[in-house]
């Protein structure tokens, strides 16, 4: 069963010090969980009135708060179309963010409650076809009968679509390979390649042939993936290679079911990872069977996947890396440094504002509502 390790750290993008002091300037305005929910909805749904019933919030209160969101932003945040509303850029970086805190938040909240209960928790898990069957199949099995306090969250799906939910913070690792041109926002920890084998009903006439030619392969439709997946590549890779062309294929689709159906109605023949054929080719009940024919497809490398220093910014750009704190700042920003551990703001400068505070705390008491704002005093 794999070790699930989830480590939560701050500052992401480009430009650690900005994004560090933006957030700070919102938090000393007045930034709420309940603002980061409203954005992370309105992100989601598209929509003021949908987000606000699933916040459990009349339409006028969000609106509300919604316009007490961009007072704290200084900066519009949605502009309306027709009946609904529109993010603006402003808006859906906001909102991405806001989700993927509150995303943290929920990991953190789930994690504290597996610390006390013991071993149990809830792991989410996303994976490409192969691996799915040949490596968290068996985890699962396995985690029943030693963890039975532990629940499973599975997501079947090509690499490129569980880099994204990885991102958001809504998969806590994968088994899949990292997106092209993103590798830098990764941990890839290799595992195997993901050999591929040709798939066809049973009863099919290559099956009665003694010796299947390759040229004799492109007489039938093939059933590949959509434009850009790396399984279709690859096949295309190793036909040319080959000296062949490319296969007719009017169906191009990600649905595996779609697929195994396509193959039971038709004579089409589909590329499918070996692990899974093994599963969905073999006996008389499976209907389909694998061609004794082997034209070298191998997938690359798939591997454990996990955001390289906790989630990083879909819009681009990764974390500045490991490493003491920039000293390029103009003026550093309180706190500590996720990654050095280093104080960013000098100790005396520090000092000198926490001796502010406590000061304006005794010279002004006040008492404060469950709101966290002062209570005026009765006139």
């Amino acid at each position: 069963m794999p070790t699930l390790l989830l480590i939560v750290k701050d500052g992401y993008g480009h430009d650690t010090y900005r994004n560090r002091h933006v957030m700070d300037r919102l938090l000393r305005r007045g930034l709420r969980l309940a603002h980061l929910r409203l954005m992370a909805a309105l992100l989601e749904t598209g929509a003021l009135g949908i987000a606000a019933a699933r916040e459990g919030l009349t339409q006028p209160a969000a609106s509300r708060l919604l316009a007490e969101i961009e007072r704290l932003a200084g900066t519009p945040l949605h502009r309306r179309e027709g009946r609904g509303l529109r993010l603006t850029p402003e808006g859906e970086a906001l909102a991405r963010r806001a989700a993927r805190a509150l995303a943290e938040i929920a990991a953190a909240s789930r994690e504290i409650a597996e610390m006390g209960a013991g071993v149990a928790g809830h792991v989410r898990i996303g994976s490409v076809t192969g691996p799915a069957l040949d490596r968290v199949l068996p985890a699962l099995r396995a985690a029943r009968l030693a963890h039975p306090g532990i629940t499973c969250e599975v997501e079947v799906a090509p690499s490129d679509p569980l880099a994204a939910l990885l991102l958001e913070g809504r998969l806590d690792f994968a088994l899949a390979r990292p997106p092209e041109g993103r590798e830098a926002l990764f941990d890839h920890e290799p595992l195997e390649e993901e050999p591929v084998a040709l798939v066809v009903r049973r009863g099919h006439a290559l099956t009665r042939q003694p010796r299947i030619a390759p040229e004799a392969l492109l007489d039938y439709d093939w059933v590949l993936p959509p434009q850009g997946a790396l399984l279709r590549r690859t096949v295309l890779e190793r036909l040319a290679a080959l000296g062949l062309p490319a296969p007719k294929g009017r169906l191009a689709t990600a649905s595996f079911l779609l697929t195994l159906a396509m193959l039971r109605e038709s004579n089409a023949i589909a590329p499918i990872a070996r692990a899974v054929a093994r599963r969905f080719a073999e006996g008389p009940e499976t209907g389909m069977v694998t061609l004794p024919f082997d034209l070298g497809i191998v997938v690359p490398t798939y591997g454990l996947l996990t955001p390289r220093g906790g989630p990083a910014d879909p819009g681009g750009g990764s974390h500045p890396g490991a490493g003491a704190c920039p000293d390029r700042q103009p003026r550093p920003c309180h706190g500590i440094c996720p990654r050095s551990g280093r104080g960013l703001m000098p100790r005396d400068g520090l000092e000198r504002r926490l001796r502010r505070r406590q000061s304006a705390r005794k010279r002004i008491p006040r008492s404060r509502g469950p709101d966290g704002h002062p209570l005026r005093p009765r006139q």
